[in-house]
């Protein structure tokens, strides 16, 4: 199999960056849609309607990002207020889409990246919102990340020792995940943490996985300081609105947005615990 690379195309790696965010809020206004119409039986084909009054949108309300800036975040028809969460998971996902050209210049790598972190964003968001991981996205997950795998091994010639350890390294990290779910009789976290753990690993690889586990339990701590913040600064108004819900001190904090905004630290900056703690 060939690889082609941005590089041998003769452009300015800064217009691919525009390029790869562009396409990338592109995608992600489909997986907004997606997300609030999975596992409803709502075809994706259908036209996009206000949620509050059910007015189809015209075209001009359908522009990524801009048309929830123009629109001030409302309907034009009902002047309803529209969750951020639409804005938001367009952003990230063009952010994400231009974050993989820092990593590879790849033309298939990039496709496999992207398709990697538009289901790491679904996961993440429908998790927040329905605290679940549906078993459907977790398999897309592995798959990509397999196909990711078997594509660096066969094109760019791979190690077996290592791909090997890559696979255990990713058991591992999972098993343990088992683990605090077993002794906590799943008061911690949710089985499907534990099976998406794998398909992470995979993807941080195996020196990696320690870092892996360490590091979202971090995010998981500092984000769970910012609600006692907020509620700290907001004067007993225990509320952190985010993506269109409410989060306070009593509540229930999924574990997959952790365990996916690890993966994506780590492999956007070569994030080491193991190197902080030598430091130390």
């Amino acid at each position: 199999m060939l690889s082609y690379t941005l590089d041998s195309l003769l452009v300015p790696m800064s217009f691919w960056y525009v390029v790869a965010f562009g396409f990338g809020i592109i995608i992600g206004s489909f997986l907004n849609v997606y997300i609030y119409r999975f596992h409803t039986g709502k075809s994706l084909s259908g036209h996009s309607h206000c949620m509050s009054c059910g007015t189809r949108l015209r075209w001009f309300e359908l522009f990524p990002l801009m048309s929830y800036v123009v629109l001030r975040a409302r309907c034009r028809t009902c002047s309803c207020r529209v969750t951020p969460r639409y804005f938001l998971v367009e952003f990230l996902t063009g952010a994400l889409f231009s974050l993989v050209l820092t990593i590879t210049t790849d033309l298939w790598q990039i496709l496999i990246f992207w398709t990697i972190c538009s289901i790491l964003v679904v996961i993440t968001v429908y998790d927040l919102y329905h605290f679940i991981i549906p078993d459907g996205l977790t398999l897309a997950l592995s798959v990509s990340a397999i196909v990711l795998l078997a594509y660096e091994y066969f094109v760019f010639g791979g190690d077996q020792n290592r791909l090997a350890w890559t696979f255990g390294a990713a058991i591992l990290g999972s098993a343990f995940f088992l683990f605090l779910w077993v002794i906590s009789k799943g008061r911690w976290l949710g089985f499907g943490d534990v099976k998406l753990a794998f398909p992470l690993g995979l993807l941080v690889g195996p020196g990696a996985v320690f870092s892996f586990v360490v590091l979202a339990f971090w995010v998981g701590a500092a984000i769970s300081l910012l609600i006692i913040g907020v509620a700290k600064w907001s004067r007993g108004k225990d509320r952190l609105h985010l993506l269109g819900i409410d989060l306070t001190m009593k509540s229930a904090v999924p574990f997959a947005p952790f365990l996916v905004a690890s993966c994506l630290i780590i492999l956007f900056t070569h994030f080491n615990a193991l190197e902080l703690f030598s430091f130390i």
